[in-house]
Order: C-alpha cells, then structure tokens, then sequence
C-alpha cells in the first residue's frame, strides 16, 4: 500500500482494510512498521472527525484532585468555605467565573472543561439518563 494522508472516507476505508491485513505482523518488521504508520494516520483522522468529549466540570475537578492527590480542604483557597466546596462537589451550586479562573490557574484544569454546564448529579455522561440508583431514589421520592 502507498502511504499517504487520509483525507476521505475512501482512503480511511482503505487504511482500515490494510490494517487488517497487517494486524498480525512480525514486530520489528517492514510490515509492523507500515502497521504503526497507519495505526497513526487512521487515528489522527479519527480525532479530527469525532473529537472526544470535554470532561463533566465537576469530573474534571475531582479527576485532578485524585492526580494530584489533593483533598478537599486544598480548595478552600479557591472555592472558599467547606460548604461551598460540598455544594459545589456534590452539583448544588454552580462554578462561578471567579471559581473557574482560580480553578484554572492553581490546577491547570483547562478552562473549556469548567466553563461547560455540570451535568446533573445522577445521570450518565454521555446519554444524560438517569442512572439505575437515581431512578430508583426518585422512585422512593415520589412515593
């Protein structure tokens, strides 16, 4: 196969079906190598045509928090009270601009995650349904 750019949904086929063929192999091979080649093409394009979601702010913030391993007493600087950052975590008060900025410059969390809405507090990322236990607690609720 001639390497090159993919450009259309013919050659992203056409990488796709010469990737099979490779797939398996022998590493440290000519054809391992044009593997990995396409493997880099095929990706790329991939990511310019489906880019992958911004991070829920509230994950976003609770991821960094994990990687950094931070406690919440380590927001206090930026969200101000223990029951602001409870409220905030917990998806009962929105991040304001000011949080967001402070948020930004003392975690590096990048500001097109913050800015977003926060999803409600019981819904899955990406459908926005409720998850089984939040139906089942509003369920309860409307007993």
């Amino acid at each position: 196969m001639n390497i090159r750019p993919i450009k259309t949904n013919a050659d992203y086929d056409d990488a796709i079906a010469e990737v099979k063929r490779l797939w398996n192999a022998a590493p440290g091979s000519e054809d391992a190598d044009t593997l990995e080649v396409l493997a880099m093409l095929i990706h790329h394009y991939e990511r310019e045509r489906e880019p992958l979601p911004l991070p829920d702010p509230i994950e976003a913030i609770k991821f960094r928090m994990e990687q950094q391993g931070l406690s919440r007493k380590d927001l206090l600087p930026i969200l101000g009270t223990s029951g602001r950052i409870s409220e905030v975590l917990g998806r009962r008060r929105a991040l304001t601009l000011s949080m967001i900025r402070k948020l930004h410059a003392a975690f590096d969390i990048p500001l097109e995650s913050l800015v977003q809405p926060s999803r409600p507090q019981g819904t899955h990322r990406r459908r926005g349904t409720p998850t089984p236990d939040a139906r089942r607690t509003r369920k309860k609720a409307a007993a």
